[in-house]
């Protein structure tokens, strides 16, 4: 059963279409802030839910990367019926997807926030066990609520399944393999202070994709949830100026 407000949704607007990904246990209701103000700018933007998300924590258990890209893909199609070009925009581990996406279709666009190419440390990553002593074995997520953001915006799963942080290392790993296909045009949006993905990853997926056109944009006064952060206007500004940039090459 899918958790109330964790529905995909599909804000209909303009030529240039813009499929927005959410994160790992995340729910598109995380990604409606950044939407609103990018349907504002003229796009038609759509959120897909992403297999084993919205619903519960063994829902999770349950699905493999293949799952994940597999509702990007979903939804990447959908967006193609309506709209002549699509760009991408994911955060966390839809940046991950977004990137994979870019590496294997026509994109008008990326944008990566807070993509996780290295976990930090205080993760405690390396104290995972081997994928073969985590089934059916969960960790608490802890994740508190920011202020100012609408209530809808801060729901997400309380507690991981440790097979699917396998799945998300695996996942990484495939993407860093796929960077030198990625030729779109790339904003690569961090935190300096992110304690999930390590502020090393924009340099690696910087110095890595294959596009000639990257730009970077660096917070000073936000953790890893960027687009719901201090200073999520900023990021809401920077992404519809990109895109509208792009979109009119």
């Amino acid at each position: 059963m899918i958790i109330e407000g964790a529905e995909p949704f599909l804000l209909p607007g303009g030529p240039h279409g813009v499929l927005l990904l959410h994160g790992f246990t995340g729910m598109p209701p995380e990604m409606r802030l950044l939407a609103e103000a990018l349907y504002r700018a003229g796009h038609t933007v759509l959120c897909p839910r992403l297999a084993g998300h919205g619903t519960s924590p063994e829902d999770l258990a349950h699905t493999d990367a293949e799952d994940w890209y597999d509702s990007a893909l979903d939804g990447y199609a959908i967006l193609s019926g309506l709209v002549p070009r699509i760009s991408v925009v994911g955060h966390s581990m839809g940046a991950l997807l977004a990137l994979r996406l870019a590496a294997q279709k026509r994109v008008t666009g990326v944008v990566t926030l807070a993509a996780p190419i290295f976990i930090d440390e205080g993760r405690g990553m390396k104290h995972l066990p081997p994928r073969s002593a985590c089934i059916g074995r969960f960790h608490p997520k802890l994740r508190k609520s920011l202020r100012d953001v609408p209530e809808f915006c801060n729901v997400t799963y309380d507690r991981m399944p440790l097979v699917a942080i396998h799945e998300l290392v695996g996942f990484i790993e495939h993407v860093k393999a796929l960077l030198p296909k990625v030729y779109a045009p790339l904003l690569l949006v961090h935190s300096l202070h992110d304690r999930t993905a390590h502020r090393r990853s924009l340099r690696y997926i910087y110095d890595h994709v294959g596009a000639a056109h990257k730009e970077v944009l660096w917070l000073v006064r936000s953790g890893h949830l960027v687009m719901l952060d201090a200073e999520r206007r900023a990021v809401f500004r920077r992404t519809a100026s990109f895109l509208r940039e792009m979109g009119s090459v």
